[in-house]
């Protein structure tokens, strides 16, 4: 028996869900309930397209083993070749419903906040983060994703301290999820005169950005905003109008700032940073009452595990989660990150649908 086979039921709920939901959204007249349906709708339509799909082939299949035994043997032969293309064809239409079935991050098509931060390693460190910064900036213009630089603190020499970006576009959040975590390289540094080869490391943290409808309540009594002369690499200041805005959540402790825009852009921008901050702190509460669950999951966000490798010297990237080695280093830190996340990515389909078969 097939995952699909012993899935069947799940399908065939979702199904019947589609069928009331479409029936419903015909009926409805409330402006509101119709936006929910229609979310709805759209959400479970791929599904039952790729169930029906694979139920047609399964039905074709039928027919044509009975055409088969009919005793016409070159209408056997014809028969038979079309069998065997729908044989082939039917794991992959079972596969397809079996990953739509699958549960998805709400926060999944979400926009992103990028932060990175230079780790153990001195200024090795920091050179290693603005490579970091630069490649996700070459990746998300691959994707035709927005990239805007929020905040940064540079070093005298082209390293980065830490950056903070974020990343707008449809799937932001979903691809880029998989690389928070502490990200290591080997490589001479540039500040190396005998050769040596030196291991530092930056942090990486990826937090979707609340959509529309998630209510992130931010009291004024709970804020302070500060404002200041925002500052270039070394503390020297860029502009002498105190355009750079610092909120600070007092009851959470944490703490904003946006500095590379006018004051008014700044404070909307913080404020962003501030509600993405507190959002992730709820989702990092949550996943933690269902810390067993996620044990040993792809993209489980912590940022204290180290979770790649980029050596140098070999040009070989690995990724230490699903033991994935690639000898491409040169062109991943151009931007070229789809050979991993997709690896990334499809590890983290087999594990859910292993947590579907076992009922979880």
């Amino acid at each position: 028996m097939s995952a699909y086979d012993r899935l069947e039921r799940r399908l065939s709920q979702a199904v019947d869900r589609f069928e009331r939901v479409e029936a419903r959204l015909a009926a409805a007249s409330d402006g509101a309930e119709i936006v929910k349906l229609g979310q709805e709708h759209a959400e479970l339509k791929p599904l039952v397209e790729a169930v029906a799909a694979v139920r047609a082939a399964r039905s074709e299949m039928t027919n044509l083993e009975a055409m088969s035994k009919d005793g016409d043997r070159e209408m056997a032969e014809l028969v038979e070749d079309e069998l065997k293309g729908l044989r082939n064809l039917l794991p992959e239409l079972e596969q397809r419903a079996l990953i739509l079935l699958a549960p998805k991050d709400k926060d999944e098509s979400a926009s992103a906040v990028l932060e990175i931060r230079a780790g153990t390693g001195g200024e090795e460190a920091a050179l290693f983060a603005g490579d970091l910064l630069r490649m996700y900036q070459k990746y998300a213009g691959k994707r035709g994703w927005k990239f805007e630089l929020e905040d940064i603190s540079e070093t005298g020499i082209g390293g980065v301290k830490e950056a903070l970006a974020s990343v707008t576009g449809k799937g932001v959040f979903g691809r880029l999820k998989f690389e928070s975590g502490v990200h290591r390289v080997q490589r001479v540094p540039e500040t190396e005169a005998g050769g040596r080869i030196h291991t530092s490391a930056a942090t990486v943290a990826v937090l979707p950005q609340p959509e529309g409808d998630v209510d992130i309540v931010i009291d004024d009594k709970d804020i302070r905003i500060d404002t200041m002369r925002a500052s270039g690499a070394g503390g020297q200041h860029v502009n002498k109008t105190d355009s750079a805005v610092r909120i600070t959540h007092m009851p959470s402790g944490i703490v904003v700032i946006s500095q590379l825009k006018s004051q008014h852009q700044n404070r909307a921008q913080a404020m962003l940073m501030l509600r993405t901050k507190l959002y992730d702190a709820e989702r990092e509460r949550q996943a933690s009452e269902r810390a067993a669950e996620r044990k040993g999951q792809i993209g489980s966000g912590d940022r204290s595990e180290r979770i790649r490798t980029y050596n140098f010297p070999q040009g070989r990237i690995t990724d230490h989660r699903i033991n994935l080695t690639l000898y491409n280093l040169a062109e991943v830190i151009e931007g070229a990150l789809d050979p991993v996340l997709d690896a990334l990515a499809a590890e983290e389909q087999a594990l859910k649908l292993a947590a579907l078969e076992q009922g979880e």
